[in-house]
């Protein structure tokens, strides 16, 4: 329950934030405080059944001052219940401004006593052990297995070995504690992923440098915090581990989600798999050789010796395996219409079912994959119990290097199963069901096959996982609502309709703002006419002594549009794709300081997440209607899965889906209380279309010059 006295601990620190920052109270900041209390206080006594679920999902408008409302609500409420406030954002930067600017300064001036501290992956952080070895083996080899051997280079001893010595010197010194966040210098992926470990290759407590690891020293703050910060990755790694595995069991936690619109999406990808056919292969052929290794290296662990004889084989009978499932697919791919001068499409299954003659081949896979994932896992457990021993004779950096590279075995084998056991069931009789699909890899003039399969809904995901496990779960975002409604979230999440659903208003005033159609003679719908119109309209429309932002639904139209207006607008525009998004937002707030106009080309996922105030932001330009690309299986599968009930899935999915980008998009304009501007959309089927008018009613009260 909620007890006057906690209420009035809220209202004071609530105050005091106000009165010692000079900041004026705002109705949507304190009727986001109130809900999120509320709704907390549903959190049962122990031994108590919740009579409702302690789940809110606000959205609250840009500019209400989100992070101050949870967190003087939460934390309170998460103290007197006896549980942990765990706050996950999307990113790891948004993360590292609340626990390093908004944190500290909410305690220095609510008068709440709190602690808190930030929670990463262990890819985050160095590992001691790789980190030694590579030092101690110099130029040649550690014997140390690489983390991602499919997707980045082995680095040049010439170029490592130098970071390497200052990583291990400055860790000695005390002045780095293993973040690569707090790494002064950029580090190269292939460099980085040469120290750093997952939880796979991590030997945990076995390991001899558990004393000094970077992972486990930041783990055990977690432990007496009362205050997480992580991201949703983190979160959702820790719930698909069966919770409680990096972060506090979910019973003892409640969570925030800040950017809160991104959780299923980030859900789908935790739970989704896939297999390299290639790549696959000759990581099996290579093992197969590595093992025979180990068994000469541990000759003198009897135990090991059958299931390191045996496992070559099982993997050679699984690279025969895998060539016969590259045939198949081969022959599949070879059946499909293919378009002269388009880059191949994904091989999506209707309904999310595998090809006859596929299933077998995936049980034989998934059988051969089990009986390899069962016996690495005997091995690995064989030497956790070495590490713990004194075996006379061995090496202990020979047993510990054959226990990291067995688990970074374990950990492949177990992925490349869950696709092949998914693929085995054939997807009969799911509701909804996965999308599966073949991807055709085409580099360096080779082919590889990729096959994936997904859940296309995450909400009995979040069900098994959050939603009926959590203390609680506050859910918050600018833009979580669509056509004014919760219900394309309630899909896509699963969040109980008996949660406490809210909006809170934005206080700026959109009448600041425009929202203009122009009259256009030409439909979207034909690509090659819309573009002309853009590369027609665009110079006059943009003014080029400010700042504005052009977003695209296509990457094609965005390149078509640039060639086309380079000699009108060339020497202003930043386009996507030429330089990282920091370093285009960089030379545009440069631009701009400088009194210069910049243009930013992009696509429509580009402005996710970009703050651009004031001058920096003055015109949003809009190419069309951002429905989602047709050739996205996901997108494709929920919708056939729709449709397949009878119900209209352009309207159910696609519209809802549209405005909520537009949306997003759009409100990119307006980030603080003096801002203004206009925000121009070329796309006059918001106007000519029955769903026109939805969208429109859906978007902020902007003053409207349509047509």
């Amino acid at each position: 329950m909620l007890s006057e006295e906690l209420k009035e601990t809220i209202r004071e620190a609530y105050a005091a934030i106000m009165e010692r920052k000079s900041l004026v109270p705002r109705w949507g900041q304190r009727q986001m405080i109130a809900e999120i209390a509320n709704t907390l206080a549903r959190i049962p006594a122990p031994g108590e059944a919740p009579a409702l679920p302690a789940v809110c999902v606000i959205e609250a408008g840009t500019g209400t001052g989100k992070t101050i409302a949870y967190a003087v609500s939460a934390i309170p409420m998460a103290q007197a219940l006896g549980k942990r406030l765990v706050v996950a954002t999307a990113t790891i930067a948004l993360q590292e401004q609340f626990v390093n600017k908004d944190l500290p300064d909410i305690r220095r001036h609510s008068g709440l006593a709190f602690s808190y501290t930030l929670a990463k992956g262990r890819r985050r952080y160095v590992c001691l052990t790789k980190l030694d070895r590579h030092l101690a083996g110099g130029q040649g080899e550690t014997g140390l297995l690489p983390l991602y051997p499919d997707e980045l280079e082995t680095p040049q001893a010439a170029e490592a070995m130098p970071i390497y010595t200052g990583m291990l010197d400055a860790l000695g010194r005390g002045q780095w504690d293993g973040d690569r966040d707090n790494w002064p210098d950029a580090i190269p992926e292939p460099i980085w992923y040469g120290v750093t470990t997952d939880h796979s290759q991590c030997s945990g407590r076995r390991c001899p440098n558990i004393g000094q690891c970077s992972f486990f020293r930041a783990r055990e703050e977690l432990q007496n915090a009362d205050v997480i910060v992580t991201n949703h990755d983190l979160v959702l790694a820790d719930l698909a581990l069966g919770g409680g595995a990096i972060l506090s069991p979910p019973e003892e936690s409640i969570y925030v989600f800040d950017e809160g619109h991104h959780l299923p999406d980030k859900a789908l990808s935790h739970f989704a798999s896939f297999c390299r056919l290639h790549t696959t292969r000759q990581w099996l052929q290579e093992s197969a050789g590595l093992l025979g290794q180990a068994a000469t290296e541990l000759a003198s662990l009897d135990a090991l010796q059958r299931p390191l004889q045996t496992l070559p084989g099982q993997m050679t009978e699984l690279v025969d395996s895998l060539q016969v499932a590259e045939q198949v697919v081969a022959q599949l791919f070879s059946e499909t219409p293919r378009e002269e001068g388009r880059d191949t499409p994904p091989l999506r299954f209707d309904h999310g079912r595998v090809p006859e003659v596929l299933v077998p081949v995936a049980g034989t896979l998934s059988g051969q994959l089990q009986r390899l994932a069962g016996g690495l896992a005997r091995v690995e457990a064989l030497l956790e119990e070495a590490l713990d021993d004194d075996f006379a004779g061995i090496d202990p950096t020979v047993v510990e290097t054959w226990h990291i590279n067995t688990g970074g075995m374990l950990g492949r084998a177990e992925g490349a199963l869950a696709l092949w056991r998914d693929y085995a069931l054939a997807g009969e009789g799911e509701s909804p069901p996965s999308a599966r699909w073949i991807n055709l890899l085409e580099g360096g003039g080779q082919f590889g096959f990729e096959l994936r399969s997904s859940p296309i809904l995450a909400a009995d995901i979040l069900q098994e996982h959050l939603w009926s496990r959590a203390a609680g779960v506050v859910v918050t975002s600018a833009t979580i609502t669509a056509l004014n409604s919760f219900e394309r979230f309630i899909l896509h999440s699963g969040a109980p309709r008996e949660g406490n659903f809210r909006v809170v208003e934005s206080p700026f005033n959109y009448a600041n703002a425009v929202f203009r159609v122009p009259r256009m003679d030409c439909d979207p719908g034909d690509a090659a006419a819309h573009s002309q119109a853009l590369i027609d309209a665009l110079p006059g429309l943009l003014d080029r002594s400010e700042g504005s932002l052009v977003l695209f639904s296509s990457r094609r139209q965005m390149l078509e549009v640039y060639q086309g207006v380079r000699g009108a607008l060339g020497e202003l525009i930043l386009m996507q794709g030429d330089h990282s998004k920091q370093e285009i937002l960089r030379r545009h707030r440069e631009a701009i300081d400088a009194g210069r106009g910049s243009i930013i080309f992009g696509l429509a996922r580009f402005a996710d997440g970009v703050d651009l105030p004031g001058d920096y932001c003055r015109h949003v330009v809009i190419a069309k209607i951002p429905f989602a690309v047709p050739d996205s299986p996901l997108e494709a599968a929920l919708a056939e899965w729709v449709e397949a009930q009878g119900r209209n899935a352009f309207m159910e999915i696609s519209v809802p889906d549209a405005a909520l980008r537009l949306l997003q998009a759009s409100g990119r304009l307006l980030r603080t209380e003096t801002d203004e501007g206009r925000v121009t959309l070329l796309d006059n089927r918001v106007l000519t279309r029955r769903y026109g008018r939805a969208i429109l009613d859906s978007l902020p009260p902007f003053r409207r010059e349509l047509g």
